[in-house]
């Protein structure tokens, strides 16, 4: 809607887990380098949490992105609600198993022959398991099993769950104890800091045919960065929506008053916020027509 006018190639601020548009700060950088690591090293069992929004879905993509470049052989289920049956049926399916993908026995033995002949070419193979905080407790029995699968000298199946500080907790659950001491790496993505949002919004902008914006005030990013808590998938939603707004308006800079107005529209809060809540159409004190004085058209506050 907005690319023409304000001469970009590209939405810099969508909402989709695009690798292109990355920003590797110095946290990013360290948890996207464990997770090639650990790949590579065949540590086995690997974590990557934060909370909702702080790019952990990005990362993955990014990781992907590496392991089809080094054509390394991996499964990626993104959907974590299943049963332990559905769960072997969704792992077939993406390794392409060639076998009764609703048989947990013929799919563990397809996954062992695909994984020993992967490690005969010296190879490993991935599992990617995202929103791991939502998978239920015999399925996480059942990925630590998976990690049973090994050699003399390495594991054969690297394991990464992603998930928000959730996961974390579960983990530590005494139930989950043995899964817990196969950890041998661990990535955490923290919100960003002021400087980081400003970079962070930069670096898209440029992305995406804008290399010295002029759109967003240092003052404005600093209450951009205030009202996200520095959270990117916030910082975006903020960001593309004063972009709207702008547009709109035939302004080619933001404002606050645009911030304020976007703001109460997503009924975005942040601390020390007072955003006001939906109002009702009529209210107890003017008088709406044609009725006796009991109800009124609220006024604007």
């Amino acid at each position: 809607m907005y690319k023409a006018y304000f001469g970009l190639s590209q939405n810099p601020f969508n909402l989709s887990p695009d690798p292109e548009f990355l920003y590797r700060s110095p946290q990013h950088e360290e948890a996207l380098a464990n997770l090639i690591y650990g790949v590579r090293s065949r540590k086995g069992f690997i974590v990557l949490t934060g909370e909702v929004g702080t790019g952990k879905t990005t990362m993955l993509e990014c990781l992907r992105d590496y392991l089809d470049a080094q054509r390394i052989e991996f499964a990626f289920v993104f959907n974590s609600r299943l049963t332990p049956e559905q769960f072997f049926e969704m792992v077939a399916y993406d390794f392409d198993l060639q076998c009764d993908r609703k048989s947990k026995t013929a799919v563990l033995f397809a996954l062992n022959e695909l994984l020993v002949a992967q490690a005969e070419r010296g190879r490993t193979s991935v599992l990617i398991v995202d929103e791991a905080h939502n998978l239920e407790w015999d399925v996480l029995e059942e990925i630590r099993l998976l990690g049973n699968l090994e050699t003399r000298t390495g594991k054969l199946l690297q394991i990464i769950l992603a998930g928000q500080p959730e996961l974390d907790r579960k983990l530590d659950a005494p139930n989950l104890r043995q899964l817990k001491q196969r950890i041998v790496l661990r990535c955490n993505l923290n919100a960003l800091s002021p400087e980081e949002t400003t970079a962070y919004v930069e670096s898209r902008l440029a992305r995406a045919g804008m290399p010295n914006q002029k759109i967003f005030s240092p003052e404005m990013l600093e209450e951009i960065h205030k009202r996200s808590r520095g959270i990117p998938r916030l910082i975006n939603l903020l960001c593309d929506n004063l972009l709207v707004t702008a547009f709109a308006m035939e302004q080619k800079v933001t404002t606050v008053e645009m911030l304020e107005e976007v703001c109460e529209d997503l009924r975005l809060e942040w601390p020390g916020s007072s955003i006001r809540r939906g109002r009702g159409r009529y209210a107890a004190t003017d008088e709406a027509p044609g009725l006796s004085g009991q109800w009124s058209v609220a006024r604007d506050q």
